[in-house]
């Protein structure tokens, strides 16, 4: 049995849609676990009912998303919206580096552990709409959350209050498949664009009309999404660093490939919940999921 908290149809306006340093859309899994993982800071800190509170697992479903992007008719690629500004002393536009947004609407689904949990939804209702902010995005409204205890029997009513909605999981044993098929091994950024890329192919009949067809290497709204951090340098002190007490190191992005699906198709609530792993022999900072769900 699992204990499950929903925090349904967060309406959250100008999150951070670079989720990545290469890629542009949904937030990445990153600001996601660590806006939750502050929510239980604040709730442990402010509340000694809460001591022992832990948020082990965090799902997120996708009701709606604006990606604040605009194409021209005559465009070959999209162009990011910038932000307003105000004008410098001289009347001009002061320099500034753009920012991918979005405006999105998300249910996050929970996994936590506490003794004491009767009014948790009250305060988690409280700091959700004042003090939060997921990924770099401001909470312009939610619904109530709600508590649940899951088992395998009952789970579709939790499924149910999800819908619509499109659920993300993790795809990376695409990605591994094709860095292995090949005899010498598919390149992982050739591997993560051949399934990205929609091939649109030509065919002339007996009439000369000429007709177009376009798919992709597998079905599915698969998309690239970035799930952690690979340390690049050993662990130390650098200068003018935000926490002195905290050893620093640099980093670069994990991405990897993910989906996008419907929440009914969920078998087990484990396939679509999230949580943090440090594989530290590696230099790796993880976000994965509970129990992937197996594509064969």
């Amino acid at each position: 049995m699992k204990n499950i908290l929903l925090i349904p149809y967060i309406k959250i306006h100008n999150a951070n849609a670079l989720s990545s340093p290469y890629t542009i859309g949904f937030p990445a899994m990153t600001a996601w676990l660590g806006a939750v993982h502050y929510l239980q800071r604040l709730l442990k800190a402010h509340h000694v009912d809460f001591e022992d509170l832990e948020f082990k697992s965090v799902g997120v479903v996708c009701h709606d998303i604006n990606l604040q992007t605009h194409k021209g008719n005559s465009d070959f690629v999209y162009s990011i919206i910038g932000t307003g500004n105000p004008l410098d002393k001289s009347g001009n536009r002061p320099s500034f580096i753009e920012e991918a947004r979005c405006h999105l609407t998300v249910s996050l689904i929970i996994e936590y552990s506490c003794d004491y949990d009767q009014d948790l939804t009250e305060h988690v209702d409280q700091l959700i709409t004042g003090k939060l902010k997921f990924a770099g995005g401001d909470v312009i409204t939610a619904k109530p959350s709600e508590t649940f205890e899951i088992e395998s029997e009952n789970q579709k009513q939790l499924i149910t209050k999800l819908m619509p909605g499109f659920c993300l999981i993790e795809r990376r044993d695409l990605m591994q498949q094709a860095m292995t098929d090949y005899p010498e091994g598919q390149d992982a950024i050739d591997a993560l664009l051949d399934y990205l890329t929609i091939k649109h192919i030509s065919q002339t009949d007996d009439n000369g009309k000429v007709k177009w067809t376009s798919s992709r290497k597998t079905k599915g709204w698969i998309v690239p999404i970035a799930t952690g951090f690979h340390g690049i340098s050993d662990l130390g002190k650098a200068e003018n660093q935000r926490d002195a007490d905290t050893p620093h190191r640099f980093a670069e992005s994990i991405v990897t490939l993910g989906e996008f699906i419907m929440p009914y198709r969920i078998e087990n609530v484990d396939n679509m919940l999230w949580h943090t792993h440090a594989d530290l022999e590696n230099n790796l900072y993880l976000c994965q999921q509970n129990q992937p769900i197996n594509h064969s």
